[in-house]
């Protein structure tokens, strides 16, 4: 097995990227959310990335390896405004494949996201998990990231 490059995603990778997307709502959300449409990266990711590529609000990164994208990380910077005069840098979405897990490349795709936010002068960074995500909040604190804010839902 040869090595994993992580770069800024290229048109090239769109499809490998949608596959991740589509892998990441199967399993993270498509599990946890009865209200999230899982079919929407099929639908509408290829358009969404496609976009981001060339958004210098937005970060695509592709993990490449044998030609084959394994991971991708996406991310947004949000401006200050008024009410949180900070720029804050969040990382939207993170998949690993399974056969290329347990590699440290989400950790490495995580640095990759905190060089960038550095690079366009972010304050903060932030990530987003499910509740019930047990090992990816176990991650992203190994990452550094601390808890900040809560989210109650409830079905009307």
């Amino acid at each position: 097995m040869s090595d994993t490059m992580i770069r800024e995603a290229v048109p090239g990778d769109v499809a490998g990227l949608v596959e991740c997307s589509v892998a990441l709502f199967a399993e993270d959300g498509g599990t946890r959310d009865a209200t999230l449409n899982v079919d929407w990266p099929k639908e509408f990711s290829a358009d969404s990335i496609r976009a981001g590529i060339d958004d210098p609000a937005r970060l695509i990164l592709a993990a490449v390896r044998d030609g084959e994208v394994v991971g991708q990380l996406s991310g947004k910077v949000a401006e200050a405004v008024a009410i949180r005069p900070v720029r804050v840098a969040t990382l939207v979405s993170l998949y690993v494949r399974p056969e290329a897990r347990d590699g440290g490349l989400g950790a490495q795709l995580v640095a990759a996201f905190k060089d960038w936010a550095r690079t366009i002068d972010a304050d903060r960074i932030a990530v987003t998990a499910y509740a019930t995500n047990e090992a990816a909040i176990r991650f992203y604190r190994r990452c550094g990231f601390e808890p900040y804010q809560l989210t109650l839902e409830a079905d009307l």
